[in-house]
């Protein structure tokens, strides 16, 4: 419970109509979920706009309401107050609804279109085994220490992120590792947050249905670093295109990470196989189990962020060693028949690059990899042939299936992919629009050297077909069909 008036700090409010020295239960934004004594938050939103429900949420007992514009009809035991953005006002109202837990905590935000979950998993296990209390807030997971919760969104609503962050101050985390995703800092679910650490792994297409061009897309996250004090330290891909872009107008410190050109924090790659990686960071060699050039750059990330929270250097490598990657980052599933199966979450034209080249280090990829994949549907159109093409032409039979078709037809999906496609390259591609059907012929046409991966979905642990969620795994799928073919 909070005085009005004492959430109101920081608000920039253009009117206020009634009292504020009043006891606020909660914050709500859903109409349906406003009870007695709430503060109801209007926000225009995509599909619909909270101001239209104000006087549902005050007949389910709102005393106060935040919006944009004034409604027609005005309640006398009614608090009234307008500002010009009603969701950057709900990320500030929460922040001192929870007593600004960002300010009690060391905040590390990363941002990025590839390798954020993995880098703030990284940085969590690292932590731990460091024997610091930690959090994690991902696409897959939110966990505080030993405590773990199924995530709906990269970036929780306001209200949910900085009630796990309070949560977090209260059970005496010392760090929390969040992603930051294009969607919360465009709809400024991270504006109130004290972020000591800021990151930038990388960037490439992604989210376009959303942010409609690159340009934007580009943009939105450099806004992230533009919103940062000199008190924050920005942690920067050079090697990236778009890194030194990132911090053209930012006032936080600027730290630099690279494998291939000078920077604060170098690392080179030695060996890369099926066996996993060995790289040199700052000078010091070691091997690690994860595979792949993209985790090179993953735990160069997670030490480049642990240096600059002052760790020591070598526990920091002996540990990074031993890191597990997340669930569904290429998970390597083996038959006895020396089939080897790989599951990635790979979903934009670039991350399938990465994780296609990682594998031909060690397979002839157009005589022995299988790959199946798919696009979501409702999202941005103009990837699918970019990932078709990726696809085929860097396998020896590509299989198109549905990912996430959501109200999509699938097939239509799948003829997307093939638009860009040549007479040749279209002879190597099997569709299939079941899932499961499409795994279970890959795994019939791999022969023991094959490798075949499942690209997509990673963790998730359902199909969106027709806007419902249905239960499907790929892992679990794969791995019972590789151990009975």
């Amino acid at each position: 419970m909070k005085l009005l008036r004492e959430l109101l700090y920081g608000l920039d409010c253009d009117t206020i109509i009634g009292n504020t020295n009043i006891n606020i239960l909660n914050i709500k934004f859903n109409s349906k979920e406003v009870h007695s004594g709430d503060l109801f938050v209007a926000i225009p939103g995509t599909h619909f706009d909270g101001h239209n429900f104000i006087l549902n949420a005050i007949d389910a007992g709102a005393i106060a309401v935040i919006c944009e514009n004034m409604p027609d009809i005005i309640q006398n035991k009614t608090t009234y107050i307008v500002v010009q953005n009603s969701a950057l006002a709900l990320s500030l109202l929460a922040a001192n609804f929870f007593d600004n837990p960002s300010k009690h905590i060391n905040l590390i935000g990363v941002t990025g279109t590839n390798g954020k979950t993995s880098v703030v998993y990284y940085l969590f296990d690292l932590f731990k085994k460091l024997n610091y209390k930690v959090g994690l807030l991902s696409t897959i997971d939110q966990k505080i220490d030993n405590k773990s919760n199924h995530a709906t969104h990269t970036t929780p609503n306001p209200i949910e992120l900085n009630q796990a962050l309070s949560s977090m101050v209260t059970e005496g985390c010392d760090f929390c590792f969040m992603e930051v995703s294009s969607h919360a800092i465009d709809q400024h679910r991270i504006v109130g947050l004290n972020f000591d650490i800021a990151v930038f792994t990388n960037i490439t297409r992604d989210h376009l249905d959303y942010h409609t061009t690159f340009n934007k897309y580009i943009n939105t996250k450099k806004s992230f670093f533009d919103s940062l004090s000199n008190q924050t330290v920005s942690v920067v891909n050079i090697d990236d295109t778009y890194g030194s872009k990132m911090l053209m107008n930012t006032d936080s410190k600027k730290v630099f990470y690279s494998i291939k050109q000078k920077a604060h924090y170098k690392a080179s790659i030695i060996e890369d196989n099926i066996a996993g990686l060995t790289i040199m960071i700052d000078d010091i060699q070691f091997s690690t189990q994860l595979i792949g050039a993209f985790n090179a750059y993953n735990l160069l990330t997670a030490y480049s962020v642990a240096m600059e929270l002052g760790q020591d250097k070598m526990k920091v490598l002996q540990y990074l060693s031993t890191v597990n990657a997340p669930p569904g980052r290429f998970d390597i599933i083996r038959s006895e028949q020396g089939v080897i199966g790989i599951v990635d979450y790979a979903h934009t034209p670039d991350a399938l690059k990465k994780v296609i080249l990682s594998i031909s280090n060690f397979c002839s990829i157009n005589k022995d990899l299988i790959v199946v994949v798919g696009c979501g549907g409702d999202r941005d159109r103009g990837k699918r042939s970019v990932m078709g093409k990726i696809a085929s032409e860097n396998s020896s039979l590509a299989i198109f299936t549905s990912d996430n078709p959501r109200s999509e037809d699938p097939n239509s999906i799948i003829e997307d992919m093939c638009a860009d496609l040549s007479d040749i390259l279209k002879n190597k591609v099997q569709k299939i629009t079941n899932r499961q059907d499409a795994i279970i012929s890959a795994v019939q046409s791999a022969s023991a050297d094959s490798i075949v991966l499942v690209a997509g979905k990673g963790h998730e642990k359902f199909q969106e077909i027709n806007n419902k969620k249905i239960p499907f795994d790929d892992i679990q799928i794969l791995k019972k069909y590789l151990k009975h073919n």
